[in-house]
């Protein structure tokens, strides 16, 4: 459980040139105290080795930055046999840099409907996360996988589908993209009523246990009638409204971890750090 309301980047900062170890340091700097490993693209191995990432979760704690990790984007728990053993072996390998790491969890994407029906999709991810969850059990890993809620109808991973997989794991909780799901549903986040519905969805799936690990994407997003088109910065004429996301965090005492995804990653992070500073003080007024 965060012990507040944590802000920080998907990624290395904008105009950060240094070593990743300088990364925490710079965060704090910052104002920032939260950080998701990227490997989304080639995955952590060889890149990250034991001895580094041991040195990183030291840097992080001494920071008190909070470290998540987004796995690879070539998953697909979803898929033909080959492909969800391949994506399972994937995710194994995140889950033991995450522990190196000292990290909370492990975000990914489930996967694609392709020619199946979203309930022949959602039985085959079921039967590969109860593989993953037997394999952390174990292993005796101390971290959660974290699916998270895709952008596209396409895609595995509605908001529904999420919560209905983390109910079936006391080691899976949902990540939710809050761009990701204004997307899918063609901009639906329009009041504090749209953005608590979510909320009281991840209470009646998950208990008090949902709330207390609240790990949320934020980005502006642009979209089409096929769902999450690009990433928005927040300065840009695009929904989801964050202030509005900020009031309902307050106002109800959630203390979830925000990871920017915005183009500018940290800049955002910090932007949305401030809205919802400054309206603490308002409120207090």
């Amino acid at each position: 459980m965060a012990d507040r309301v944590r802000f920080g980047p998907a990624g290395l900062p904008v105009g950060f040139d240094g070593p990743l170890m300088s990364v925490p340091q710079y965060l704090k700097n910052e104002g920032l105290d939260a950080f998701e490993y990227q490997a989304v693209r080639w995955g952590v191995k060889p890149q990250v080795k034991r001895e580094f990432a041991e040195k990183f979760k030291s840097e992080a704690l001494k920071n008190d930055v909070w470290v998540t990790m987004h796995g690879s984007y070539f998953i697909n728990l979803a898929g033909d046999e080959g492909v969800v053993e391949k994506s399972i072996e994937r995710i194994k390998a995140c889950l033991e840099a995450t522990e190196w790491l000292g990290a909370e969890s492990v975000v990914f994407h489930p996967g694609f409907y392709g020619r199946r029906s979203p309930r022949e999709a959602f039985e085959i991810c079921l039967k590969a996360l109860d593989k993953l969850v037997e394999y952390m059990n174990t292993k005796g890993f101390k971290v959660y996988l974290r699916p998270e809620t895709t952008g596209k109808p396409s895609q595995l991973g509605s908001l529904d589908e999420i919560l209905a997989m983390c109910q079936k794991f006391d080691l899976v909780y949902p990540t939710i993209d809050w761009a990701h799901i204004y997307a899918r549903c063609g901009g639906c986040f329009r009041s504090k009523d749209d953005y608590l519905k979510v909320f009281e969805k991840i209470e009646k799936a998950l208990g008090s246990g949902g709330i207390d690990k609240l790990h949320f994407h934020f980005t502006n997003v642009e979209y089409s009638n096929k769902g999450e088109v690009k990433h928005r910065t927040l300065d840009e004429p695009f929904g989801p409204d964050f202030k509005i996301l900020a009031e309902v965090v307050i106002e109800n005492e959630y203390k979830p971890v925000i990871i920017s995804e915005s183009p500018v990653l940290d800049l955002d992070a910090v932007k949305m750090r401030n809205i919802l500073e400054d309206l603490k003080w308002r409120k207090k007024k």
